[in-house]
């Protein structure tokens, strides 16, 4: 499977999870929340960016309740909430900022 951004072509697995973080940019991010029915504002790109220290941090993809810890230690507790998450990336959070941050999906979402 692939999607096209700028008129390149770049592979992504059954779930449209990218298949190499060093296709990742910004514009494959705004094309993979366009496919996922997100409009990107500052907050998305915050945690987006947020997610890929993670992932430069631990090598894994966070789960949600990582996700929740680590954004809360970060950003501050009025932000370290699952509902707050929620609001930015419906259905399944870590699920779907992973998607869009170009990482793997978390190991413990399904």
């Amino acid at each position: 499977m692939h999607i096209i951004v700028n008129n390149q072509q770049l592979a992504v697995d059954k779930d449209g999870y990218l298949e190499s973080l060093q296709q990742w940019n910004t514009d494959v991010a705004t094309e993979i929340a366009q496919n996922e029915n997100i409009q990107l504002s500052a907050a998305h790109w915050e945690i987006i960016y947020l997610l890929q220290d993670f992932y430069k941090e631990f090598e894994i993809s966070p789960a949600m309740r990582a996700l929740v810890k680590y954004t809360e230690k970060k950003l501050g507790p009025e932000k370290g909430k699952s509902i707050y998450l929620l609001q930015l990336f419906p259905p399944s959070p870590a699920k779907i900022a992973s998607k869009i941050a170009g990482l793997p999906r978390p190991a413990n979402c399904l």
